[in-house]
């Protein structure tokens, strides 16, 4: 089904409407789609590199907005809507052993990993934010660095590189972002560590 989705998603970048499409599936992939908007975003770039800053800008603002919506169904229809919604994508266990314990900081850590390296997922996140009643203004500015970040990074290594980047992005760029991530998480734990 993840195949069909995946094609699904990256067919609607030939569409004329593409742009209309990126932003909703910026939208849901923050809050209840499985499938990243990368996957209709780097096409889109890489066929009009002049509107790359652009579509970095509508994907950014949209998954922002998508967050909130997660954030959202998370505070106020846990049971009702995020409960479903995990448990069909098979993320309601990541979800629970994640709730355990988390704080501001672990928020914020998710969401820079989750946020460039798709670690947890985002909609895991965002659901999770609304479910421990995050600041909605903490929350959202701190998706709008992360997932700003991300967007122009891929705009910019578009815009630089066109074509030749694209195989680096589409198989590389994902390995070092959780590489990068599980050194930010290394690190976080490390410093928790040496405050006992």
């Amino acid at each position: 089904m993840h195949r069909s989705l995946y094609n699904w998603t990256m067919a609607l970048s030939a569409r004329k409407s593409a742009e209309i499409w990126l932003a909703v599936i910026a939208f849901v992939e923050s809050s209840i789609f499985l499938i990243p908007a990368d996957v209709l975003f780097l096409p889109m770039a890489l066929a009009r590199p002049e509107r790359a800053w652009r579509y970095a800008i509508v994907a950014t603002i949209f998954s922002v907005l998508g967050g909130i919506a997660g954030w959202w169904i998370g505070s106020f229809a846990f049971e009702a809507v995020a409960v479903p919604i995990l448990e069909f994508w098979g993320k309601l266990d990541t979800f629970n052993a994640l709730k355990d314990g988390i704080t501001y900081e672990t928020i914020l850590l998710m969401l820079v990993t989750s946020g460039f390296a798709h670690l947890p997922p985002i909609k895991v996140v965002t659901i999770l934010s609304g479910a421990v009643h995050v600041n909605l203004w903490l929350f959202a500015v701190s998706a709008l660095v992360t997932r700003g970040a991300r967007f122009l990074l891929l705009a910019w290594l578009l815009r630089r590189y066109g074509e030749d980047i694209r195989h680096f992005i589409e198989k590389r760029l994902g390995k070092l972002a959780m590489i990068g991530a599980g050194v930010v998480i290394a690190a976080y734990v490390i410093y928790k560590l040496m405050l006992h």
